[in-house]
Formats: C-alpha cells, sequence, structure tokens
C-alpha cells in the first residue's frame, strides 16, 4: 500500500538559534572559522616541533648559501651556481632574501594559526577520527584475539594492519537472549510458556534475529557505559541482515519484503532466511499478533498489585535450545510466581514519514519483545493528532481516515489517537504562571508537556506495571529484549544509598575502572562535598502533599526503614525511573529549559529539579500515577525531560541512570572524556560546568547516543551498507565533510573487509536511512 511522505522536523532542531555567535563558531568547519594572528615567536615556541624545524632547516640553509655567494667565497661544486644569479645585484638579492623571508614567516604564521585553533577546539573536533568501526565481518576474530583501537592500554600492540582470518564469510547463528523457557530451571518457578506466533492460523512463528560469534578486530570499545555491568552480550555482533533479515530486509515487495538492502553487499545473506524462508508480512497485523500472543499466556501475568519480586538469569548462551530435552521436567510446583507486564510506548505523530527501515525496526520491536516473550512486553504507539479541529473520538471514519493517512495497515491496531485538545480538557484550570518558558509554548502542548498523553495512557491501561517511553528515531543494534529486560534486571539489583550521587554522573571505564571502584568515588566525592545524599522524599519551601502523603503512606521499601541493614536499602526494589542519560541537578547548569517550571508558588524558591536529556525512559506506574495527581489536582508541571525525574526526587522514588554503552567517534584522552562530560559540580553532570550547558553540548555530538548527534546517524547509515560523507580525511572535520567512504563498491571489494558488524549499542537520533531520504 502506498503512504504518504512527510519531512520530519524536531522541534529542538529550532533552538539552534540560542547558540550565541562564540559557540557556533565550533559548529563550523575549520575552513569557514576565523584564524587568529600570531606572533613569529610564539610559533617558534608551539607544541609542533618538527614541522618547524623542517621549515626553519631550509630557511637556514637558503640564507647560509646566499650568504656564501654574496662574500666571494669560491665554491668548487659549480652546480649550485644553477640555483643564483650571480648577476643580480645586491640590492635585487637583498629584495629576493626579504621577500623569502616573508613567504617563510606567513607560513609559519599560518600553521600556528591553525594549531593554536585546534586548542581552542572542542574536544569532539580536535582528537582523530576512529577508522575501525567500519571493519567488516572478513575481520571478525574470538574474543580472547580482540584488540580495540581505542580506548587500550599504552603498552598494549596494535590491531592494525589487520590479519584477515577468512577468504569467505563466517556464519552466523540465531540470538536468543530469552530466558529457556522450556527448562527446567524455568518451568519450576514460572508458569509455561505457549509459542507465539504472526497468523491466527499458527503456521509462522516469530522468527529468530542472527549475530555472529565474535568481534570485528580493531572496532573500538565503547568510551561511556559497559556491557558487562548489565550482562549484555560484548563477545558477539551483528550485521544488517542478522539484524533484519528475518523481518523483510534484502528481499522484495513480492516476496513480503521490503525492497531494501538489495542494493547493498549481500554476500552470505540467504542464511538467515535458511529455517524459516523469507517470511511475507504483508497481511500480518501487530495488533492482533500481541492479542493472540497474551491469551495463550495471560496465566503467566501478575495483577497490577501483587508484588513482582522477579528474578532471571542475564546471560544466555548463543545457541538454539533444544525443545524436546528441555521439555524433560519433574512436577511443577502447585504455585508458580507470576511477573509483571511492561508496555513500550512509541511517540509518534500525524505527519511522520514511515520509512521503510522503520517499519523494519518496529516488526523487529513487537516480535522480539512481545511475541518471543510470550506478551511480557506489548508495543503500543500513542499517535498526535495536530489539529485539534478532528473528531477523532465523535467519529470513527475520521479516526481511521487518519490512521489511514498516517500510519501503515500493519501497525494500525496498536495505535491511540490524542490531542492537545484533549489535554486540556483531562488537565482542566489554571496552571499559574511559569518561572521560565525559553519556548514559549502553551502547557498543554507536546513540547513542554510529552508526558501527558504518558500519564492518561497508564491510566487507561492497567495491566502494565511499567511504561518505556521511546522515540521514532532511536535505533538498537542487536536484540530488544535483551536491551529492557536486562536494563531492569540490573535496577532492581541497585542501592537507593547515593544512587542519585552516582546517576549525575557518567560512568567511564576506562577512567573510573570497574563499577565498585567507580561506586566508592562516588561516595568519596559525596563526603567531601559536605552534602548529604539524597535519601527518601524531600522537604522544601511550599511543597505540597500528594493525598497518599496526606494519609500518612510513603513511597519508600521496607528495606529502607530505621534498624535494617543501609546496604540492602532499595536492593530487590523495581526501579521508578530508569533513563539512559545522567540525572543532573539543573540549577545553575545552563540548560536551556532548566527553569522552565509552573504552577508553583512563586513567594517559595524554585523547588529542586532534576533531569535526564532525551526523554526515553521506564517509569513505574507508580511514578505515573504521582505525575497525573501532581497535573491534575495540584497544577504543577515541568519541561518534558525534568518532571518525570524531579517527581521521583520529591516524593522518594527509586530513579537510576543506567550507563548503556555509548561509542565515540575519535581517539580521545580518557582524562580529556571525563572532563568534558563530568565537568559539573563534584566531578558529575549537575551545576556549573555540566555537559548540558549550551556552551558544552557540542561534545556529545560526535557521540552514539544524544538528542543532537552527528555520529550517530552516519554509524548506522554506513551498517546499513550506505556511502558516506564520514568526516575524515584531510579536508574534513564533522558529518557531511570529507571523504565519502564505504557503501556497496567498498564492501564488495576483494581487497576489502567486507559489510560492516557491530556490538550492540543504541543510536540516536537517525532522522533519515536510506540516501533517497
Amino acid at each position: 500500500m502506498e503512504r504518504p511522505s512527510f519531512l520530519r522536523r524536531s522541534k529542538s532542531d529550532s533552538f539552534s538559534s540560542i547558540l550565541s555567535s562564540k559557540d557556533e563558531k565550533y559548529l563550523l568547519p575549520l575552513s569557514v572559522q576565523k584564524q587568529p594572528k600570531t606572533r613569529v615567536v610564539r610559533a617558534l615556541l608551539g607544541h609542533c616541533l618538527y614541522r618547524r624545524v623542517i621549515l626553519w632547516t631550509v630557511a637556514v640553509l637558503f640564507l647560509l648559501c646566499l650568504t656564501l655567494f654574496s662574500s666571494g667565497v669560491n665554491v668548487r661544486h659549480r652546480r649550485i651556481l644553477d640555483l643564483v644569479d650571480f648577476r643580480k645585484s645586491k640590492q635585487q638579492e637583498g629584495v629576493e632574501a626579504e621577500q623569502f623571508l616573508q613567504l617563510l614567516n606567513d607560513a609559519i604564521e599560518k600553521q600556528a594559526g591553525q594549531e593554536e585553533e585546534e586548542l581552542n577546539l572542542p574536544s569532539w573536533l580536535k582528537f582523530r577520527h576512529l577508522d575501525g568501526y567500519y571493519n567488516g565481518l572478513k575481520a571478525l576474530v574470538s574474543f580472547p584475539e580482540y584488540i580495540p583501537e581505542f580506548p587500550r592500554a599504552k603498552d598494549s600492540k596494535s590491531p592494525f594492519p589487520l590479519t584477515i582470518a577468512y577468504t569467505g564469510l563466517p556464519t552466523p547463528t540465531p540470538y536468543i537472549p530469552q530466558p529457556s523457557y522450556g527448562s527446567l530451571e524455568y518451568t519450576s518457578k514460572y508458569h509455561e510458556v505457549n509459542t507465539c506466533y504472526l497468523d491466527k492460523e499458527k503456521t509462522i512463528p516469530a522468527p529468530d534475529l542472527y549475530a555472529y560469534n565474535g568481534v570485528i578486530q580493531g572496532q573500538p570499545e565503547p568510551v561511556i557505559g559497559s556491557y558487562d555491568i548489565f550482562g549484555f552480550r560484548s563477545d558477539l555482533c551483528f550485521d544488517r541482515f542478522g539484524r533484519y533479515g528475518p523481518y523483510g530486509l534484502g528481499y522484495s515487495f513480492q516476496e513480503g519484503g521490503i525492497e531494501m538492502g538489495i542494493d547493498t553487499e549481500k554476500e552470505g545473506s540467504q542464511e538467515v532466511w535458511r529455517k524459516t524462508g523469507k517470511i511475507n508480512y504483508d497481511r500480518v497485523d501487530w495488533g492482533d499478533a500481541q492479542d493472540w500472543c497474551y491469551e495463550s499466556n495471560k496465566k503467566r501475568f501478575a495483577d497490577i498489585d501483587e508484588d513482582h519480586s522477579t528474578t532471571r538469569t542475564a546471560h544466555t548462551p548463543l545457541v538454539t535450545p533444544d525443545p524436546e530435552k528441555e521439555r524433560v521436567r519433574s512436577s511443577p510446583p502447585l504455585k508458580r510466581e507470576t511477573i509483571p507486564r511492561t508496555a513500550i510506548v512509541v511517540r509518534t505523530y500525524v505527519g511522520f514519514q514511515w520509512t521503510q527501515h522503520a517499519i523494519l525496526n518496529f516488526r523487529a520491536m513487537i516480535s522480539e519483545l512481545s511475541l518471543r516473550s510470550g506478551g511480557e512486553y506489548a508495543v503500543h504507539f500513542l499517535l498526535h493528532v495536530r489539529d485539534d479541529d478532528e473528531p477523532i473520538w465523535a467519529d470513527p471514519e475520521t479516526t481511521q481516515r487518519i490512521l489511514d493517512e498516517s500510519v501503515p495497515f500493519e501497525f494500525q491496531s496498536i495505535c491511540t489517537l490524542w490531542s492537545e485538545a484533549q489535554m486540556r480538557l483531562l488537565y482542566p484550570g489554571r496552571f499559574g504562571s511559569s518561572v521560565e518558558n525559553p519556548s514559549s509554548d502553551d502547557i498543554h502542548g507536546v513540547y513542554r508537556s510529552a508526558h501527558m498523553p504518558l500519564q492518561h495512557f497508564a491510566m487507561t491501561h492497567p495491566q502494565y506495571a511499567h511504561f518505556w517511553n521511546w522515540e521514532m528515531d532511536m535505533r538498537w543494534v542487536g536484540n530488544y529484549y535483551e536491551l529492557f529486560d536486562r536494563l531492569g534486571i540490573w535496577a532492581k539489583k541497585q542501592s537507593r544509598v547515593e544512587i542519585w550521587e552516582r546517576s549525575q554522573k557518567y560512568y567511564i571505564p576506562h577512567y573510573h575502572g570497574s563499577w565498585e571502584n567507580f561506586t566508592q568515588q562516588v561516595h568519596k566525592e559525596s563526603e567531601a562535598s559536605a552534602r548529604p545524599a539524597i535519601l527518601g522524599p524531600l522537604n522544601f519551601p511550599g511543597r505540597t502533599l500528594l493525598r497518599a502523603e496526606e494519609r500518612g503512606e510513603h513511597f519508600m521499601p521496607h528495606s529502607c526503614t530505621h534498624g535494617t541493614d543501609p546496604a540492602k536499602c532499595g536492593v530487590g526494589e523495581d526501579a521508578d525511573l530508569i533513563t539512559l542519560n545522567p540525572l543532573f541537578d539543573t540549577e545553575e547548569s545552563g540548560w536551556v529549559f532548566a527553569q522552565d517550571v509552573t504552577g508553583y508558588n512563586p513567594a517559595y524558591p524554585t523547588p529542586p529539579r532534576r533531569c535526564a536529556i532525551v526523554t526515553a525512559s521506564r517509569l513505574s506506574r507508580r511514578l505515573l500515577q504521582i505525575m497525573h495527581e501532581e497535573t491534575w489536582r495540584l497544577h504543577h508541571s515541568m519541561f518534558s525531560e525534568m518532571f518525570p525525574a524531579s517527581m521521583a526526587l520529591h516524593h522518594g522514588l527509586k530513579a537510576v541512570y543506567a550507563p548503556h554503552p555509548v561509542y565515540l567517534d575519535r581517539k580521545w584522552d580518557v582524562d580529556a572524556v571525563d572532563k568534558a562530560f563530568n565537568g559539573g559540580r563534584d566531578h558529575s553532570t549537575s551545576s556549573h560546568g555540566s555537559p548540558f550547558d549550551l556552551q558544552n553540548e557540542h561534545n556529545h555530538k560526535g557521540s552514539t547516543w544524544y538528542y543532537n548527534s552527528e555520529f550517530a546517524g552516519l554509524l548506522w547509515r554506513r551498517w546499513l551498507g550506505y556511502a558516506q560523507m564520514d568526516g575524515r580525511g584531510e579536508n574534513g572535520g564533522r558529518s557531511g565533510q570529507g571523504t565519502l567512504r564505504g557503501g556497496r563498491a567498498e564492501e564488495e571489494d576483494p581487497a576489502g573487509t567486507g559489510r560492516m558488524c557491530l556490538r550492540s549499542m543504541l543510536v540516536h537520533p537517525i532522522k533519515w536511512e536510506h540516501p533517497d531520504e
């Protein structure tokens, strides 16, 4: 079915105008940046020794020759005379010497100016680009043989030049990070899981995705965050066909695919269809598929008021379980544990351009999270209808027309429509004045209050204990179940003691060491600050109690009560908020929306606030209920990225930043990474020096995860098989500059290493994927 195409434009893009001319200078190519004038003496004392030695050696030799010949010294080697015209007068010789010295001086000044400019550049532009990301499958090695290009110990050997291990290509293997549902270990504790299918007739089971055992030699390691602390597999990688081939990449519309990937290098890609064949997705209705899956497994799931205390093994072998062997089990216990359900709520809007790659991404998300988990997760779309005059609740035909125009058929049944007019009805009354409103938007507008429709969604879907707030332009290289499941398990294990202090800081393993070392360092910094660690609800001037608090209730677990072991406070408690960037103190942070606070009594100071940039996060039902009451009853609100974290802070809920793996595009010094990303108060992201200050945000542009990253999209498109101007090279610097690299020709080159294979990572934002977009 043909769908209309729309250009997507993020409202955050409009805030580039807020940047001062001084800041914007660093976002321009080097060729258009103004070069400062520098004295020759400063050039002599500069840091680039070798280039200056060569320039001055040439100058001294020239002057020596000139002196020798002009003073009448006899020269036996007459060939030198060809270099000097002795018939010129002394005056002419002096003029030419002066001209030469002037040219030499200009060259040195220009070089010194460029070096001075480099010294003043932001770090993400100053360091050398890394190349190891772009090596392909012919450079696959086992994990013990893997040597990263960066970061690595000073005394370790370089992985380059590469030794190509394969004459052909390795073979991928199905990757199944879900628990072994048929095992005795699982069925003795939980209910049996029935297989879920794409069709009502139960003939097409949800497919496997494929991974390669090993890592590409020379591929850099993540600089921020970690695989190990979550139990993410870091010893395998995914190419585009293993990741998306099961969902339609690499075959035609006639076969039920998406017609993408056919135009890229595809040697060995047929392996991913050997077991299932090329699945025809033409008639799949993902709403029906999720409903059938839930109905066949609903006895597994807890009522919403039950205590959800589940544990699972985070490490699953890269093998396909043998169902016949695993179904040999002893007599099950009379009562088995039930588990909570989680909703993935993806925000979209009328006018979003549903590309074929976006369709691929959400097929993968639903299959891996919902169908392959026996209904533990469910994926929904919140569709923002921008026209407030559309009667989307009064007329079913209008609703269907909007769906037909805005959403592919296969996803329509999992869409919930909403509008800002609806939010004004749900949250009526006067909200009072705002401390600041930099965007000038209405308080019910999606930009300032994207949490409002999510709150309402949670109130009308009581079957879910947790809600992942997700965006259309995010991608995960790897299996979505592994991402969301492991983050939840890790967050549940975290102690509440100094959790806010840990969560305001980027974890940089090559700088901080192990997670235990990092935790100890945060403890020492917290003690040195003389500020008490945050534990439990905050009291501040003008604070208003919720109804539950008026009844004497609180949100702290029993493990934190007086007389219990402090080390166990909060351990085993599900997190109310899991964020994917640090939870920083916005006060004096320089973040543009730090004062976008509405409805609080202006007679008192602005309440304390925390924020995580990028709204992607997991929120508990009770956090959303608190936010809902604060909004409708107390008429409080804050900017979208600040409200959930601040409500968790005010009311003593468990909130944590999960330091997932983040890659950088350049060879930073790890000390410089910490200085740039933890340059705020107490070596964190808070207050003065915050990396989220408008003056400092540019450092995220060379990372794989931030709302304005350039590297994320560049790396993603190269991984998809499309050539990109990647910023590297003599004249390069940023995405869209430099040299055109990658693509089919380079990947098919017999002397090359083939198509890329990346380890699991989050990339954001992905504004376009195919070159035609």
